[in-house]
């Protein structure tokens, strides 16, 4: 029996709808066309990293939401309540017609062991229609290639175009290189891409810490010239890459510079994650 609850919000009440489904992915391809984001909470339900961005990226894009912000933050409080103390999983859909939607599950948080030993993700050459819109039809359309990394034991696709890395699938991309002699720097792509608010969160972290951020996206033929890599989203931080399709990336485990920057994202988290 799955976990995932589902309801329309309106301004006065929430209606709960049965969906049949066990996952985000499912629920989401039953609704209408429209945006979304994803997000989980931390201190027992009670708090959001970045839920303001999480919510701006929802409202921009719809000239008339049948819920505005405050009423849907007050309405979250109500439905994350059942799972307290338990953290959760959230998916906050609105359609085009601003018709506003909320699904939840509890969060089942990765072994620690992806963490520890890294991931190994593919390329491939899906790409978004609207990069810098979290549309729910992209869903539908990276459905297949959802399968594919699923049956092949793949944690992650990247989104490659003209041979440059942009993003991931759910995700955005990082590297880091020093092998040219100069100090080491974090790269990641800026233009056609989704800007997430976890990218946004390390960006700042690694630029406090010292660290150069160049905005370039790695080309396919420079992959044997980095040292580490990594993937971040908001249910899931940053996730160490160690190997893209059949390249090992730097000494095939996670990097010392990446996980300094994991501790610092994590204590970040319990900084800053706001309040719902």
């Amino acid at each position: 029996m799955s976990d995932l609850r589902v309801w329309r919000i309106t301004a006065t009440k929430n209606l709960k709808l049965e969906t049949g489904t066990s996952t985000l992915d499912e629920v989401t391809r039953q609704l209408p066309e429209g945006y979304y984001s994803t997000f989980r909470t931390f201190a027992g339900g009670k708090r959001v990293l970045g839920l303001s961005g999480h919510l701006r990226r929802l409202y921009q894009h719809v000239s008339a939401p049948e819920v505005n912000e405050t009423d849907m933050r007050r309405q979250l409080r109500v439905l994350l309540e059942p799972h307290q103390p338990h953290d959760a999983r959230v998916r906050a859909v609105m359609t085009r017609q601003g018709q506003v939607y909320l699904a939840i599950a509890l969060l089942v948080a990765l072994p620690p062991e992806i963490y520890e030993n890294g991931v190994r993700v593919e390329t491939t050459s899906l790409q978004r229609e609207h990069p810098r819109l979290k549309s729910t039809s992209f869903i539908g359309r990276s459905d297949s290639e959802r399968k594919h990394i699923a049956q092949e034991g793949i944690f992650e696709a990247l989104l490659v175009k003209e041979e440059e890395i942009l993003e991931g699938m759910t995700s955005n991309f990082f590297y880091i290189a020093r092998r040219d002699g100069s100090r080491p720097h974090v790269g990641t792509a800026r233009d056609a891409i989704l800007l997430g608010i976890t990218r946004e969160t390390v960006i700042a972290i690694a630029q406090e810490r010292g660290l150069e951020v160049k905005y370039q996206p790695l080309r396919l033929d420079q992959l044997l010239a980095i040292d580490e890599a990594f993937i971040t989203s908001s249910s899931r931080g940053i996730v160490p890459v160690v190997r893209i399709d059949n390249i090992t990336i730097g000494q095939g485990t996670p990097g010392s510079l990446t996980q300094k920057l994991m501790a610092a994202y994590d204590e970040y988290v319990l900084q800053k994650a706001e309040e719902i």
